[in-house]
């Protein structure tokens, strides 16, 4: 962390592009934010946007902006974020979840600094933005993959940070959790909590797959429901004690790929019992889970229940009546699975089902 920190500080004053890499939840905003407050542009706006949480019909719109009448709703003229941004700084988080389309068109800015509102024929060449670009995906896998331009990549990758996983620096883990626990007893007014030396090492011998916002949020709720108390294993062992995929400490996994992770979901909602909306809806809407993992989480729930997105409620712990907005939240951020392949898949006449019927009236965990 010392080496990257100290890298960034010598490219803050530059209008160097920069690219940080890392797993969710490890700092890659924190780190954009030191850049900037180290930089000439300081005073200026820092403006982030998750490219994986705005669909790709309102990216653009957010973006560049447009004009009034462009399309329906747009009943006003709008300055997009890069203009809005002009001297500062724009952090374009989880790019590596942008479209091709999106890809070509943000390119296209990064070459000329043009901007063109929908609806407008008329560029604006005059904005000065730093771009920093943060992503949990492997993007030079990814343009081997043809799912990102490599002439766009390069242009991004000018300086390239990577943010270390906290289960590689272990040694930070007490010095950021008793500075968490300090932040939420001044938050909260409430007196701080004091730690035993065994509760410690059972937070160094955790994975942390959350990383430093799940290390946060633990750090949150014992500061709030044992105010004041010296903290043993006993009050952690409820929160950093569940069994994590082997593939999550090993060699190569810094990359935390989809799947893994969406196992680890799928087993809290099946196993756990813990709902979609807490497990899956919550840490998408803060930006720590991007479409693809959510995308595997449904594809696991339609493995199940054989492409019925219905019996995806009692699966996946939350009420009927939240079906639709169930859907909605799918459709509105392009994690909708096609349910007509998991019902084509063929089986024998008259073997047993591969997976057992799920009653509606029964609640999995």
């Amino acid at each position: 962390m010392q080496d990257v920190i100290e890298e960034a500080y010598c490219i803050a004053p530059s209008d160097s592009k920069v690219l940080i890499s890392g797993e969710s939840g490890v700092g890659k905003e924190v780190l954009a934010h030191i850049i900037h407050q180290r930089s000439a542009r300081a005073r200026r706006q820092f403006i982030t946007i998750n490219c994986a949480g705005v669909p790709e019909t309102l990216l653009e719109s957010e973006l560049f902006g447009h004009m009034r009448g462009s399309f329906t709703d747009a009943h006003r003229d709008r300055r997009g974020l890069l203009e809005m941004a002009d001297g500062g700084t724009v952090l374009l988080d989880e790019v590596g979840e942008m479209s091709m389309r999106m890809q070509t068109m943000l390119l296209r800015f990064l070459e000329n600094g043009e901007i063109q509102r929908i609806g407008s024929d008329r560029f604006k060449t005059t904005v000065d933005v730093r771009i920093i670009a943060a992503t949990n995906r492997d993007l030079f896998e990814r343009t081997r993959e043809k799912e990102f331009r490599e002439d766009l990549y390069y242009r991004l990758n000018v300086v390239h940070l990577v943010m270390p996983p906290l289960r590689a620096r272990r040694e930070d883990v007490p010095l950021l959790f008793e500075h968490f626990l300090k932040v939420m007893a001044e938050q909260h007014k409430l007196p701080m909590c004091r730690v035993t030396s065994e509760a410690i090492e059972q937070l160094e011998s955790y994975d942390w797959p959350g990383n430093i916002r799940e290390l946060k949020n633990v750090a949150e709720r014992v500061a709030v429901r044992h105010a004041g108390q010296l903290l043993t294993p006993r009050e952690l062992s409820m929160r950093v004690s569940t069994p994590r995929p082997a593939a999550a400490g090993s060699p190569g996994a810094h990359a935390a790929p989809a799947a893994s992770l969406a196992d680890a979901l799928y087993d809290r909602m099946t196993r756990n019992g813990e709902s979609f909306w807490q497990v899956v809806f919550v840490p998408f809407m803060a930006r720590d889970l991007t479409r693809e993992t959510v995308r595997e989480v449904v594809r696991r729930g339609l493995e199940y229940t054989q492409g019925n997105y219905r019996m995806m409620a009692p699966l996946f712990n939350f009420p009927a009546t939240d079906y639709k907005r169930f859907l909605n939240f799918l459709q509105k951020h392009d994690c909708h699975v096609p349910f007509q392949h998991f019902r084509l898949i063929a089986r024998p006449a008259k073997a047993e089902p591969a997976v057992p019927a799920l009653p509606l009236d029964v609640k999995v965990g």
